[in-house]
């Protein structure tokens, strides 16, 4: 009898050699957006639908943190692109706080992963980008540049995806 073989060990994106067509930035965005996913989708498996919408010990649900992390992403790559949020977008910020108990926790998961998806592309294309161009945020049109458009979309993401992780910690361990 043969012993099965042991598990590919966890590359992490960024040492994976995925999207070497794409210029550095944009594919170390890519590549943070990648890891958020497999972090989320880790450290969230075990929690139930309820527990998703769980203020543990006053923190913020998790499913606060996935609808921010799918929507903000969108957010930021439309003023990476010169635009202002469209009426739609500023609706969908609005309703992030609220909870929506019969939200599963696969529908935020699926939509992180819509979001991610539809990001790739828009990435892509602003990595060719003179990244010092300027770029106004809000109405206030707050000073930022393409790059820094898109280096706050992985920062930006990673620090709620930290958030998730930590309040996923707390509601196992008060299991």
């Amino acid at each position: 009898m043969s012993t099965p073989a042991a598990p590919a060990p966890y590359v992490e994106p960024w040492l994976s050699g995925t999207y070497s067509d794409v210029p550095a930035v944009g594919r170390a965005v890519l590549h943070a957006l990648d890891l958020a996913l497999d972090d989320i989708t880790k450290w969230t498996e075990s929690l139930t639908d309820s527990e998703v919408h769980t203020l543990p010990l006053g923190l913020p649900p998790v499913a606060f943190h996935l609808r921010h992390i799918a929507r903000s992403v969108d957010r930021l790559l439309t003023y990476a692109e010169g635009n202002q949020l469209t009426p739609d977008q500023l609706t969908q910020l609005k309703s992030e706080q609220g909870s929506d108990e019969r939200e599963t926790l696969a529908a935020l998961i699926a939509e992180v992963e819509v979001s991610f998806s539809n990001a790739t592309e828009r990435i892509r294309t602003l990595s060719t980008a003179d990244f010092n161009t300027f770029r106004g945020v809000g109405r206030k049109q707050l000073p930022t540049s393409i790059g820094g458009a898109l280096i706050h979309v992985a920062d930006h993401t990673q620090r709620h995806v930290g958030q998730v992780v930590t309040t996923a910690k707390v509601l196992k361990a008060l299991r």
